[in-house]
């Protein structure tokens, strides 16, 4: 793979607070190996801004290894940017080209709040989490009875670890037309309904929190179809149709 470096043009959208209305400002960042990272590349930028004594560009990074999901923005009007399966952290820069423009945003949603400029508070999916509750498992033992006593069909256990790979990034609610949150809550519920492990609380579980999520401003799904596309983990369609099953059922028998 050729190692070039490039001059690029930037807009980049700032913001001082919540409140704040917020623009555009572009910027010229130069000699940007393509083997840099995404964000590396905006490490550059904001040295660039301090020696020029200027705020530098506010964004959420933790790992930069495309785990925990906390470098949420728009690249080109991408979630995430230009590459599939990919999170804003594992997206190099020889994914553009010499004197190319590239316009970066933060998540566009009521329920993702603008922190300052790229950041935005995602603590909505913190909620939704804190309502589905507990798990109801064995511990203390000598010897885990759950984990090597309870028989769980291969094919079960593949698909709850699917579900389980979600990172809570918000890309799902930033590709969806209605801002809608099902493929999160779905890949919450699916990840333990699957799992024997998580059938004491299956019913309030999926009741809490779908109440959350309406609670906290999230749109419906109408099942386009954005999120999957959009998810660096590509957490599958499927868990949606589980959900609203596991919902169903739980409507149907809740106690009044």
């Amino acid at each position: 793979m050729q190692h070039y470096t490039m001059n690029l043009t930037l807009k980049v959208w700032r913001q001082k607070n919540q409140t704040d209305k917020g623009k555009f400002e572009t910027y010229q960042v130069k000699n940007i190996s393509s083997e840099m990272s995404f964000l590396e590349m905006f490490d550059v930028l904001n040295d660039q801004l301090i020696k020029e004594d200027k705020d530098p560009i506010a964004f959420d990074h933790d790992c930069r290894e495309g785990i925990c999901g906390s470098c949420a923005m728009y690249v080109n009007g991408k979630p995430h940017g230009p590459w599939k399966a990919n999170t804003v952290c594992q997206l190099h820069m020889r994914a553009f080209q010499d004197g190319e423009t590239i316009v970066v945003e933060p998540w566009r949603a009521n329920a993702f709040p603008v922190i300052k400029d790229l950041a935005v508070d995602r603590s909505a999916f913190d909620r939704i989490i804190q309502a589905g509750g507990y798990v109801s498992v064995n511990t203390g033992n000598a010897i885990n009875v759950d984990g090597n006593s309870m028989l769980i069909e291969k094919d079960k256990a593949d698909e709850s670890f699917a579900a389980a790979m979600c990172i809570g990034c918000g890309a799902c609610v930033a590709a969806c037309k209605n801002s809608s949150a099902m493929l999160f809550v779905a890949a919450k519920v699916s990840h333990l309904a699957l799992l024997p492990q998580g059938h004491s609380e299956r019913k309030s579980r999926v009741l809490n929190m779908i109440t959350q999520m309406d609670e906290e401003g999230f749109g419906a799904c109408t099942n386009t179809g954005a999120c999957e596309a959009t998810c660096p983990k590509e957490i599958s369609l499927t868990n949606i149709a589980r959900l609203n099953q596991e919902y169903l059922m739980a409507s149907l028998t809740k106690k009044s």
